[in-house]
């Protein structure tokens, strides 16, 4: 993989995993769940997501990529409302309520068409951006130095001197004679 596919790969990781967990606490929400999960659920959540995130970076996409994410998606929210359910106090089973069940489905077919989107026209741009960005904020910072040149003074006009010297020389105060 060339260092572009990495960085789309690695954002597509990004994308899923915070996405798996964001959507798994609404539709926990939604369908009759805690609107606030615990802290140890939100820990186990972040946990999950972050392994959901790197599998999906890790994977490669050959063929059909929006149902890779779909797929994606769907185990990752799967695995968030495992997760708050067990690590939640409250208890309402490990079945999925309609209302958390369509929930999870149309957050499932909105991420992967909005990642895909992500993916296909913002990312290219976004890596040239950063690209550039880094380069200018990374290179060497460079020293104003100057050179010495010399300056040239200027001579004067030869013309004075012969106004001088025909004039009978410069004046000065008056000699005693004797």
């Amino acid at each position: 993989m060339n260092s572009r596919t990495d960085g789309v790969a690695r954002t597509r990781g990004m994308f899923v995993g915070s996405a798996s967990g964001a959507v798994s606490i609404a539709a926990h929400g939604l369908g009759g769940g805690v609107a606030v999960p615990s802290e140890q659920a939100v820990v186990l959540l972040l946990a999950g997501s972050a392994v959901v995130g790197a599998i999906t970076a890790s994977a490669r996409t050959v063929g059909h990529p929006l149902l890779f994410l779909g797929a994606v998606l769907a185990a990752g929210q799967g695995i968030g409302h495992l997760t708050l359910t067990l690590a939640s106090d409250h208890g309402h089973g490990l079945h999925l309520t309609p209302q958390m069940l369509a929930a999870h489905a149309a957050a499932t077919v909105v991420g992967a068409m909005l990642i895909r989107a992500a993916e296909r026209a913002l990312l290219g741009v976004i890596t040239s951006v950063l690209r550039i960005v880094v380069a200018v904020l990374s290179a060497p910072p460079v020293p104003d130095v100057r050179r010495w040149t010399p300056t040239v003074v200027r001579r004067l006009d030869p013309t004075i001197g012969w106004i001088t010297r025909s004039a009978g020389g410069t004046r000065g105060p008056p000699a005693l004679s004797r």
